[in-house]
């Protein structure tokens, strides 16, 4: 499974969603106007790559059910 290209973009993908989760969580955490509008920021940065890799995974699963 790790020498499958879709399979590894599809952990690349879920690997960037986390990062960006635990980036935006921290940054919550600090004070300032500045570091809201960051923190919210990449909320919807997350929100978008949460996006793709769900879309992966179900091209995953879609091509893996068709036997590619």
């Amino acid at each position: 499974m790790l020498s499958d290209p879709l399979f590894l973009l599809v952990a690349a993908g879920c690997i960037v969603t986390a990062l960006i989760l635990i980036r935006g969580i921290s940054t919550f955490g600090k004070e300032g106007v500045e570091n809201a509008k960051r923190a919210n920021r990449l909320m919807w940065w997350r929100i978008a790559a949460q996006f793709v890799a769900v879309l992966l995974i179900l091209m995953f699963v879609f091509v893996r059910r068709q036997g590619g």
